[in-house]
């Protein structure tokens, strides 16, 4: 059973159609049963009712036709139960409910089990035997496994089969799929997708621009893989002659009458090269997954791995840069923040992100520019929305495919009153953040480059809470020199000189590996990164910090934050470094000066040690994204758990509010620079906490002023005390919505004003 079952899993992954799937389903699961009928029902959330999709063994012509409504029959028991329903005589079942024209009638043994993604019910798989008959534990553990492991891929072929085949109502065809909200704001633009440069899989449909281009560029890419393949071949034929078979093997797929003539067929079709090699190579490596000799199936992957080495050097040999569209939406199974980079500002509307979610490192820049984002589009297709008119909607988290005329007006006008919005907010600029019972609260920008700087003082800043250090590393092809790190860190210190500007030192790790300086970790997560790094590669570490040293003399702005703190030992080891390398500069004559220290608390031990640490540093800032990830176990970037990161849930609270009470008893400030502090809810209930600064993305700081001059303290801090009594997360935003709403401030937190 367990071979059935990885060759099921392997060929329904391998096709994004999702009737070639159901297909590949009931074939398999009716040989390995032995039943008569195995049907597959998908669940419409829409009509509310479960759809038989496919079958083999009742009647065709019911496919598409018969449905049930939830909780109808004993399939709706299945998918209501959420759990398999084993029966050896269904028509006795009073929950049975018999179709006309299904052709159920001779059946009698009934075994359904749910097909569930990321908590949502799918579909059902059921098979059916015309004698009565209890299924064993065998069969019921066989089609729950199945269930399980092919439910991503139904999802998947279910999003790609919607977006394959638009047969939507008249007046548009749109399609809908949701994520998670990863930056407010709502964009309308057609769709560029960029993808990893040897990921086959990901290559989107494109028609060529130039057939003799793409033929050229093809040949090309495939005379580079064949050189490499003799010249492996020669070299490890020396000592082991008898690989010369497998070299061999590469050498016919790669000739005429294989890879190579069905790809420029392809491309004489009107097909770009990617796209082309992506569908041959397809074609070729399911013949052999299909195979029944185990030997033979592994060859697909051989297949795959020349795709991938030919599609390497094509993506080499591409032509210039993408040409954007006059309003582009970026999308893209996995984007980097090199890719956002990448499009002109001006011409960038939206960002879809396959994976991800509101708080990983490419929603924290979408929001930093303003851009509206979804992340973690669940069984997102990326390839097959290249060139289509997309509707992006970050405070819901939604996607919109191909929109109809309605929805597009209606967007196209929450749109304008957003701008319409962010221009009145500009009239706040220099008002000071003040609450309405005459409490300040500092607010300041997080930021990273040089051209953060002209939109960070129009926004009114009070300085830079965050300044990202890690960013110039991120976007080069090697460390920067001392010098070049002290003229980027100088022009930021005197832009917005003389208010403060918080550096943090390099925090790469995680989500965030340079690619000159990369390593494997099977969690990198809880590995080596922020200071961890630091501390052992205290060459690099000094390099910083000389330049920051040398970027404030003469100003004075400057404050040292150090991030991923554990507790005061690792601490101390770092403030030791900074002494050293204070005392190196004044030696050489420079009148540099020991700035303000400060320690990131993000780390869940560094709450409890708040006391210690304060005898090092001077203030506390607290990064929320990564403290919430670990407090909750939860990687951000996951799309299976992203869901579940959640800022707002009471343990996250409560743990901000022993943050600020243990920092201010000690006479120390704290600020928040994670993405709480520029989200409406959170900062209203941050503010109740009495936290000193919020720092947030530039297009965040005028929302977040507007709140803070609009509520009194003493009301943040009552709708606090209410959220601290909740049991859950959905309680906590409804109240503090409810009270934004109150307050006429209804444009912070869904699109139009």
């Amino acid at each position: 059973m367990l071979e059935t079952l990885r060759q099921i899993v392997l060929e329904v992954s391998e096709t994004t159609d999702l009737h070639q799937a159901l297909d590949i389903i009931l074939r398999r699961v009716r040989q390995a049963l032995g039943v008569d009928v195995c049907s597959v029902y998908l669940s419409d959330y829409d009509l509310r009712r479960h759809v038989l999709m496919a079958t083999s063994g009742l009647n065709p012509s019911a496919v598409g036709t018969v449905s049930l409504e939830f909780e109808q029959g004993v399939v709706g028991m299945v998918a209501t139960r959420g759990e398999p329903v084993n029966l050896d005589d269904a028509p006795s079942h009073p929950a049975y409910k018999y179709i006309p024209g299904s052709g159920e009638e001779p059946y009698h043994a009934f075994l359904g089990v749910p097909v569930i993604h990321q908590r949502k019910v799918l579909g059902v798989l059921v098979v059916q035997q015309r004698e009565e008959r209890r299924f064993s534990d065998d069969d019921v553990s066989f089609m729950l496994t199945l269930a399980a492991q092919i439910a991503g891929a139904i999802s998947h072929a279910e999003a790609s089969g919607r977006l394959a085949n638009q047969s939507g109502p008249a007046g548009g065809g749109e399609r809908a799929f949701d994520g998670l909200p990863g930056a407010p704001g709502v964009g309308v633009g057609q769709a560029l997708v960029v993808f990893p440069a040897a990921d086959l899989r990901a290559v989107p449909d494109k028609l060529a621009v130039d057939v003799g281009d793409e033929l050229a560029a093809f040949e090309r890419a495939l005379g580079e893989v064949r050189a490499e393949i003799e010249h492996a071949r020669a070299e490890l034929l020396q000592g082991a002659p008898e690989a010369d078979a497998l070299f061999e093997a590469y050498r016919l797929l790669l000739s005429g009458e294989g890879i190579e003539l069905d790809t420029v067929a392809r491309i004489r079709a009107g097909s770009w090269a990617p796209g082309a090699l992506r569908a041959v190579i397809e074609e070729h490596a399911k013949v052999f997954s299909n195979m029944e000799d185990a030997y033979l199936r592994e060859r697909a992957e051989d297949i795959r791995d020349l795709g991938a080495r030919v599609l390497l050097r094509l993506r080499a040999d591409e032509r210039g840069a993408p040409d954007y569209p006059a309003a582009t939406v970026l999308v893209g199974a996995e984007l980097s923040a090199a890719d956002i980079l990448q499009v002109p500002r001006e011409r960038l509307v939206g960002i879809i992100s396959g994976r991800g979610s509101a708080n990983s490192h490419v929603a924290i820049l979408a929001r930093a520019l303003g851009v509206p984002a979804v992340m973690g589009v669940d069984g997102l297709s990326a390839g097959k929305l290249e060139g289509k008119e997309l509707i992006v909607d970050g405070y819901r988290g939604r996607l919109y495919v191909d929109p109809g005329v309605a929805l597009k007006r209606e967007y196209l006008r929450l749109e304008r009153e957003e701008q319409e919005l962010v221009a009145d907010l500009q009239g706040l600029r220099d008002q000071p953040p003040v609450t309405r019972d005459g409490r300040h609260v500092g607010l300041y920008v997080n930021t990273a480059l040089i051209s953060d700087v002209e939109p960070a003082l129009r926004s009114g800043t009070e300085g830079v809470g965050l300044y990202r250090s890690e960013i110039p590393f991120l976007v080069r092809d090697g460390f920067p020199s001392e010098d070049e790190q002290f003229k980027n860190y100088r022009q930021i210190l005197k832009a917005f000189h003389p208010r403060p500007v918080v550096m943090r030192t390099l925090d790469i790790g995680g989500d965030k590996p340079l690619p000159y300086f990369n390593w494997e970790e099977d969690n990198p997560f809880l590995g080596w990164r922020g200071v961890r790094v630091a501390l052992d590669h205290p060459e690099l570490f000094r390099v910083q910090l000389r330049a920051m040293l040398r970027a404030d003399v003469g100003l004075g702005n400057m404050r040292l934050l150090f991030p991923m703190v554990s507790g005061r030992a690792e601490l101390a080891e770092v403030v030791q470094l900074i002494d050293a390398t204070t005392e190196e500069l004044i030696a050489s004559g420079l009148e540099v000066r020991r700035p303000p220290l400060g320690a990131m608390i993000e780390v869940p031990s560094a709450i409890y040690e708040i006391k210690g640490m304060a005898e090092l540093v001077d203030f506390f800032s607290v990064g929320t994204n990564d403290l919430t990830q670990y407090l909750l176990a939860v990687d951000r970037n996951n799309p299976r758990v992203a869901k579940l990161f959640d800022p707002l849930h009471p343990a996250v609270l409560h743990a901000l509010q022993q943050i600020t009470t243990s920092a201010h008893a000690v006479g120390r400030p704290v600020t928040v620079c994670g993405e709480m502090a520029g989200e409406p809810a959170a900062a209203l209930l941050l503010l109740g906490m009495g936290l000193d600064g919020f720092s947030m993305n530039v297009a965040s700081l005028p929302r977040i002023k507007w709140l803070v001059r609009s509520f009194a303290y003493s009301e943040a801090v009552e709708i606090l005390n209410q959220a601290l009594g909740c049991g859950s997360s959905a309680t906590v935003l409804d109240i503090a919505h409810e009270a934004i709403e109150a307050h006429g401030l209804g444009g912070l937190i869904r699109a139009g004003r």
